[in-house]
């Protein structure tokens, strides 16, 4: 089964009936303020690099997860399904109960050394991001990274999270042996569209930060603009704004992508939406009434706009600092796994 490599580890545990917190998993519960009310278990994986299903609409064949759940709790998140596989809920518990894989550094290096492996490219951040605080206390990505560096192996990273800025030494080590390249998620700059429906992340500016130093190291790094929110950040002049942003801070590309709505995902979203916004529910339930999916008339609509402000503003003209042989950027001195609006109270 897929999510048999989050069964625990262990003697007596190999029977595909035995729940994934029946017995052997920590759960530790810690009283500062980022990690309030949130409960992290922490489990040995059997394993730690998966194959994606073939069915999956993405560019990727190999993934490594080091945790389950977000602490990011951004409302939208296609991920939420997913928890209801640990017989959690997509909701509230996807927030707030999370899924710690403690071995994941050791089972990397173990796969990756493997005479079976041959040495795919693999994607992470793709599920739920790597760099959520959680990895502030628990630290896994280091030993990945350094995993993946010394096997040579390449990569890429997706993240909301500025603590990627943390690794800059092992990704820049992992550079100079195979193909590394980084993106970060920002589907607006619009501080209350932030506020609302990403509470747990850092805001949007201080991302494209860690785009344009990523860059000024030789770390290719574009934007995932996504998701584009109907009727709340899709404006010409929202997504000009954005755009704009973006092409300052030097990314290689942009990729934008309209909000999908999956199950799970769509029912948290649909529940925030008629508390918030109540008038556009029906517009909606119009718009994604036949799927997960906006319709492509509109999703061709909106990322073709992007793609004419993109080329407008400049988005990919700028090499990395490695190409143009500028001295790199330092990463900012104050690079925590807290969000950032915790640090603006």
């Amino acid at each position: 089964m897929r999510w048999d490599n989050l069964r625990l580890a262990g003697p007596g545990q190999d029977d595909p009936a035995v729940p994934l917190f029946a017995r052997g998993a920590v759960t530790r519960t810690f009283d500062t303020p980022e990690f309030r009310g949130m409960t992290f278990y922490e489990i040995r994986a059997r394993s730690i690099i998966n194959r994606v299903p073939g069915a999956s609409r993405v560019p990727f064949e190999y993934t490594i997860n080091p945790y389950r759940g977000c602490t990011h709790r951004c409302i939208y998140c296609f991920a939420r399904k997913t928890h209801e596989y640990l017989d959690f809920d997509a909701g509230a518990d996807f927030d707030s109960k999370i899924v710690v894989k403690v071995n994941a550094a050791e089972l990397a290096r173990k796969e990756l050394a493997s005479p079976r492996w041959g040495g795919h490219h693999v994607a992470m951040g793709t599920n739920v991001d790597c760099y959520q605080r959680a990895e502030g206390r628990y630290k896994l990505m280091r030993g990945i990274l350094a995993a993946l560096r010394d096997a040579r192996n390449p990569f890429s990273i997706l993240t909301k999270g500025t603590l990627i800025l943390r690794d800059l030494d092992l990704l820049t080590e992992a550079a100079d042996v195979t193909d590394v390249s980084t993106s970060v998620s920002v589907g607006f700059v619009d501080p209350q569209a932030w506020r609302a429906v990403e509470p747990g992340t850092p805001n949007p500016r201080r991302r494209l930060e860690v785009c344009a130093t990523l860059n000024d190291n030789g770390i290719a790094c574009g934007v995932l603009m996504a998701p584009i929110l109907p009727f709340l950040t899709d404006s010409p002049d929202q997504l000009e704004t954005t755009v704009k942003e973006i092409a300052a801070s030097g990314a290689t590309h942009i990729a934008p992508i309209v909000l999908h709505l999956r199950p799970g995902a769509r029912e948290w979203w649909l529940g925030w939406l008629s508390r918030e916004h109540p008038r556009l529910v029906p517009r909606y339930l119009e718009l994604y009434g036949r799927g997960a999916y906006a319709p492509k008339a509109y999703q061709e609509r909106v990322t073709g706009l992007v793609k004419e402000l993109a080329e407008r503003h400049g988005v990919g003209r700028a090499t990395p600092a490695m190409a143009r042989r500028l001295p790199p950027r330092p990463a900012p001195a104050l690079i925590t796994d807290e969000p950032e609006q915790l640090r603006l109270l």
